[in-house]
């Protein structure tokens, strides 16, 4: 005799509830869901000294653009030196200390990889944050203490701030900065929207499909740019890619941020 088993009727409101799930295809989340973030505006000044939004413009787009190709909004922590000034985005205070607590919170309730970005100006000693400077040294400290061996993507958007390559290599990190460590980068003047670096990493998120890729032509823009502007001596952004890293990159889909930023 065959036997025909059959499926329990969901009765009930709570009991339909689980059919429903037990039922209903599953749908993986994103490739960067599980990423922790940090994005920092370090500063609030033009290079003349006059107030500007600059850096905090690039922080609150940067991140909208993290948002649109899936990181989680409870995994990516803003900070801004002015923090009262944008309620909207829930910014930390950029001081070293808070930043490195943020990550240490994100890393430990994440699996993913890390992203940590910065704009602000800079210096041969490192980027700057408000009063301070995070030294190259500091930031390799942290990553060490919080990401430590995940995939981990570090752009700096700073004059000189190729001084983070060398002390940040590691083969799971890409790292991408916005001049060499002996070169300026252009682009912080009071009537800027942007610097010329963080321009570029917001036209080029839509025509790139992964962080590699995104590297690349971050550094034929600024290039171009700076051409345009006759710009001298040229900043050169330097992108760093460890031997590791490069399998562990999620890409994002094609169109992921066709409007641009």
């Amino acid at each position: 005799m065959v036997r025909v088993w059959k499926l329990p009727l969901c009765t009930g409101l709570a009991f339909a509830a689980l059919c429903a799930l037990a039922f209903t295809p599953s749908h993986a989340a994103g490739p960067f869901a599980d990423w922790a973030a940090i994005v920092v505006a370090g500063d609030w000044h033009a290079h003349d000294g006059s107030p500007s939004e600059i850096f905090d413009n690039s922080r609150h787009d940067v991140t909208a653009d993290l948002l649109a190709l899936g990181f989680s909004r409870d995994n990516v922590q803003q900070f801004s030196v002015r923090p009262e000034r944008y309620a909207a985005d829930s910014p930390g205070s950029s001081d070293s200390q808070s930043i490195a607590n943020a990550l240490w919170d994100l890393s430990n309730r994440t699996s993913g990889g890390c992203l940590i970005y910065f704009s602000s100006h800079g210096s041969p000693n490192g980027v700057v944050l408000g009063d301070s400077v995070l030294s190259p040294r500091s930031l390799q400290t942290m990553l060490n203490n919080t990401c430590s061996d995940r995939p981990t993507v570090v752009i700096v958007s700073a004059c000189f701030s190729g001084v983070f390559v060398k002390p940040l290599q590691a083969p799971n990190r890409m790292i991408l900065t916005a001049a060499r460590p002996d070169r300026t980068s252009f682009g912080c003047g009071a009537t800027n929207k942007y610097p010329y670096f963080d321009e570029c990493i917001l036209s080029s998120w839509p025509g790139s499909s992964d962080f590699p890729g995104l590297g690349h032509s971050v550094q034929q823009c600024v290039a171009a740019r700076e051409k345009k502007e006759h710009m001298a001596p040229p900043s050169e952004p330097q992108l760093w890619i460890g031997e590791s890293v490069t399998k562990s990159l999620p890409a994002w889909g094609a169109g992921a941020l066709a409007k641009g930023g």
